[in-house]
């Protein structure tokens, strides 16, 4: 629970693939939400991460071979490489978690695609948010999609080329590598498809903050979508009508 927002002021959930707390995701989502409560849970808090543990845990939760990786962020701000398979049952207890913990709407806080997952209140999930949002805003215009890991790139630009009228191109950059590299590698993703003729960036993963947003609209002189921003929006106007109901 944040101890810094209003016990009896609305909460919304936010459930990380990862672990929270999201440190990383506070300063940019807080000025997004006023007044409302914060409820944080992540799918791998019950997982170690340490010693012995650590490989065991990040072989079971790995992707299948030819599986598209999902990229989260543990405590500890290192990244870790996951599968469909181990997560699914592992949000739906985190979003329960939740839940128990007064949230009157979840937000998964992942831009990959996910099954139905149980919920007994409102549970968005950030991918449809984010392309739908993006489809109304760039109409036939050529799009750029920058995604964490190379092995996502060929799906991610399946996924948005299905959505989209206009051409799509995908660039790698990991929004959860070395702090004094990350801003450089994203603008220079950013470039590189404003090079290619992308008229429009999409930094689609939560993990990619507003620093590198700046950062990729100075490198490319294009306009450019933040997903977490999309995202927690959306978000906040969901609380507001449930808070209000």
């Amino acid at each position: 629970m944040d101890r810094d927002r209003p016990a009896g002021g609305p909460a919304l959930g936010l459930v990380t693939i990862g672990q929270a707390p999201r440190a990383d995701l506070r300063p940019d989502a807080e000025p997004l939400l006023p007044g409302v409560r914060l409820v944080e849970h992540g799918a791998l808090d019950a997982d170690r991460f340490d010693g012995a543990a650590e490989a065991a845990t990040r072989r079971l939760l790995a992707p299948e071979d030819g599986e598209a990786p999902l990229v989260s962020r543990l405590r500890d701000g290192r990244s870790v490489l996951l599968g469909h398979g181990a997560l699914v049952p592992r949000i739906a207890d985190a979003v329960a978690r939740a839940e128990r913990d007064g949230a009157a709407a979840t937000l998964l806080l992942c831009t990959g695609r996910f099954p139905a997952v149980r919920a007994g209140r409102p549970l968005l999930f950030a991918e449809p948010l984010v392309q739908q949002a993006v489809a109304a805003a760039v109409g036939t215009d050529p799009v750029g999609i920058v995604c964490p890991h190379p092995d996502q790139a060929e799906d991610v630009s399946r996924r948005w080329a299905e959505l989209l009228p206009g051409r799509v191109e995908a660039a790698v950059a990991d929004p959860y590598g070395p702090a004094g590299r990350v801003l450089d590698d994203v603008a220079a993703a950013a470039r590189g498809l404003a090079e290619r003729g992308s008229s429009w960036l999409v930094l689609d993963c939560i993990g990619y903050t507003e620093r590198m947003r700046t950062a990729a609209l100075r490198a490319a002189d294009r306009p450019v979508l933040l997903a977490r921003a999309i995202a927690v929006r959306m978000a906040a106007e969901v609380v507001a009508a449930s808070a209000s109901a």
